[in-house]
């Protein structure tokens, strides 16, 4: 006997354990259901979430509750109509209860919910829970074992009432977690849809996150090299100033300097230089001790090109007047956008003042202005 409770014990124990792990690690979750059948000695468990609507969520069940495609509209009408969600709903909140509890022998044998669905899964007995959730839906626990397998015991109603609170917390938590991990990949999609190169450096300058941009440009350049990690350029005094930025961003993200994030030129061999600016990135708060400090690194590529039809979908330029604005937002004269076209001055002029009076804007620099600033083509 004591042997046996020590197993249970140890069941249970693991069970909870894995219930904060699939928490984190939401790849952990299949197979949650079966688990806490083994647990309780049964033979199906569900964990669902019945929203306002009668919508019906699974987010898990044992193998054996699900049921083929082409019964699946007829199953999700029973799960909508579950007469076991319904009174515990009545029942309370968070209360453990089994089906003893809730529906009478009498209720039974007129039931369609026992006489057409419960047979067809094989279950008759009931020990579960409805709970609130963070996502304004009822969470249910149901545990269910056949007929003959015997009526749920007062052990294993205080079995449920254990896991039922970790359970809860593990779904609230994975919630959490799921829109952490989203926020996070929005974020770095965003970074990466950038025309200008962004990474996270760390106080040593090893790259915690780079942009897609920022690869291509690490590549390209022949001065800006990665070191076992870290970012790092050739030149000696390039990479001091480098350093000395991050340190400086570091010391201003935590408040102890007032410095803005400064830039530095990365020359390129017949080319207009690379821009770096280092950014401070303020750190987020955590109780389990500082966050590890980190900077914002942002590389431009002055002559990165500009996109002929975004420009025309923009302002409605013809695909002669994009072209001269590509141009111009590149820094050639209209000189040398006639000669490179084939057209007189005259004409190129002509098209300037066509561009102006599209984009709204008055002179050639503002112009230039607008082109490099808000037209420049996103990282695809």
């Amino acid at each position: 006997m004591e042997s046996s409770s020590a197993h249970e014990a140890a069941a249970l124990s693991g069970l909870i354990a894995h219930l904060y792990d699939a928490a984190m690690d939401a790849a952990l979750w299949p197979g949650t259901a079966s688990r806490i059948a083994q647990a309780l000695g049964s033979t199906s468990t569900v964990v669902k979430l019945h929203a306002d609507g009668g919508q019906v969520s699974l987010l898990e069940c044992t193998a054996n509750l699900l049921v083929p495609e082409r019964d699946q509209a007829w199953a999700d009408d029973w799960h909508r109509r579950d007469l076991w969600v319904e009174r515990s709903l009545a029942y309370g909140m968070s209360r453990i209860i089994t089906d003893e509890d809730l529906v009478t022998p009498e209720e039974q044998a007129r039931s369609g919910f026992y006489q057409e669905w419960l047979p067809h899964l094989d279950i008759h007995h009931m020990l579960g829970a409805v709970f609130p959730t963070a996502q304004n839906a009822v969470g249910v626990l149901g545990i269910h074992r056949p007929r003959d397998a015997g009526a749920y015991t007062d052990q294993e109603r205080r079995h449920a009432a254990l896991i039922l609170p970790h359970l809860q917390r593990a779904l609230r938590l994975g919630q959490r977690f799921a829109e952490l991990s989203y926020q996070h990949e929005v974020a770095l999609q965003a970074l990466d849809r950038f025309d200008t190169g962004a990474m996270i450096v760390d106080g040593a300058c090893r790259i915690l996150h780079a942009s897609a941009m920022a690869e291509t440009l690490m590549r390209e350049c022949p001065e800006l090299v990665v070191v076992r990690g870290c970012l790092s350029l050739h030149s000696p005094m390039l990479k001091d100033k480098l350093s000395a930025l991050v340190h400086a961003a570091l010391e201003t993200a935590h408040g102890r300097a007032a410095k803005p994030g400064s830039a530095l030129l990365i020359p390129r061999s017949r080319r207009i230089p690379l821009v770096l600016e280092v950014a401070p990135l303020r750190p987020a708060s955590s109780v389990f001790g500082e966050a590890r400090p980190a900077v914002l690194v942002f590389i431009r590529d002055p002559e990165a090109p500009l996109e002929v039809a975004r420009l025309r979908d923009l302002f409605g330029l013809t695909r002669t007047e994009a072209a001269v604005a590509v141009a111009l937002g590149r820094g050639q004269s209209l000189d040398d956008i006639a000669t490179d076209m084939g057209i007189g001055i005259g004409t190129a002029r002509t098209h300037l003042k066509r561009i102006l009076a599209k984009t709204g804007m008055h002179r050639q620099a503002q112009l230039v202005a607008l082109l490099v600033r808000s037209i420049t083509t996103p990282a695809s």
